[in-house]
C-alpha cells in the first residue's frame, strides 16, 4: 500500500511539473516580466506579479539578455580604462556590486557625449528625478536561500569575468554563465575552498 501511495505522489509531482512547463512554453515569451507589478495589474503573490513569473522563477527561467532601459556599453567604458569597481562600488568591501545611480552616471555625462540618444535618455531620467530601472541579469531566486558575497571573491582574485564573462566584448550585460549550485561547487572545489552548505545558504 505504501509503495502505491509513493508512486501516486511521484506521478502527481511529475504531472504538476509537466503542466507548469507547458504553461510557461505556451505563454508569449517576447517581453520580460516586469520586476515590479505595473499599476492597475493584480499581484499573484508578494514575490511574483503573475503566475507566469512564479512558474518561470520555479523553473529557473530568466532571459539571457534582459531588455535594459538604456543600452549601457560596457566595452566602451572598459576601453576607456575604467575598472568594474569604478561603477560597481563596494564590490570589494561587501556582498553587493552596486548598480550605479543616474546621478553617478550623469557626473560624467553632463559633459561627455551628451548629444547621443542613450545619454539623452539618461538625462531625462535625471530631469524627472527618477533612477534608472535597471533589470538584474544575475540573481538567485529567493527560494534558493543563497547569499552571494562579492567581497571574498574579489579578495581571492576571482576575476569578474569568471561569472560575468568578458565584459570588454559586451555592450548591455548578458548572462553568460548559469550560476547554479553545480557551477559554484565546481569552482569552490577547484580552488579548494569550503563547500559546506552554510558557506552560501544562510
Amino acid at each position: 500500500m505504501r509503495a502505491l501511495t509513493s508512486k501516486r505522489t511521484w506521478l502527481l509531482i511529475a504531472l504538476v511539473s509537466a503542466s507548469g512547463w507547458i504553461v510557461v512554453k505556451a505563454l508569449p515569451a517576447g517581453a520580460p516580466e516586469p520586476s515590479q507589478p505595473q499599476q492597475g495589474q493584480g499581484v499573484f503573490s508578494p514575490a511574483h506579479d503573475s503566475v507566469r513569473s512564479a512558474i518561470s522563477d520555479f523553473l529557473g527561467r530568466r532571459p539571457v539578455q534582459p531588455a535594459q532601459p538604456i543600452a549601457f556599453p560596457h566595452k566602451t567604458h572598459l576601453a576607456k580604462g575604467l575598472k568594474c569597481e569604478a561603477c560597481h562600488t563596494g564590490v570589494d568591501r561587501g556582498p553587493d556590486a552596486v548598480i550605479p545611480s543616474v546621478k553617478f552616471c550623469m557626473a560624467c555625462h553632463l559633459a561627455i557625449a551628451k548629444d547621443r540618444p542613450e545619454i539623452q535618455k539618461l538625462a531625462a531620467y535625471q530631469a524627472r528625478g527618477e533612477d534608472i530601472p535597471w533589470v538584474r541579469v544575475y540573481n538567485y531566486s529567493a527560494s534558493a536561500h543563497v547569499k552571494f558575497n562579492h567581497a571574498p571573491h574579489i579578495r581571492a582574485d576571482v576575476a569578474c569575468s569568471s561569472c560575468h564573462g568578458d565584459m570588454t566584448q559586451q555592450t548591455t550585460a548578458r548572462r553568460v554563465v548559469d550560476l547554479n549550485m553545480g557551477y559554484c561547487l565546481a569552482c569552490h572545489t577547484q580552488r579548494s575552498v569550503s563547500i559546506d552548505c552554510m558557506t552560501c545558504h544562510y
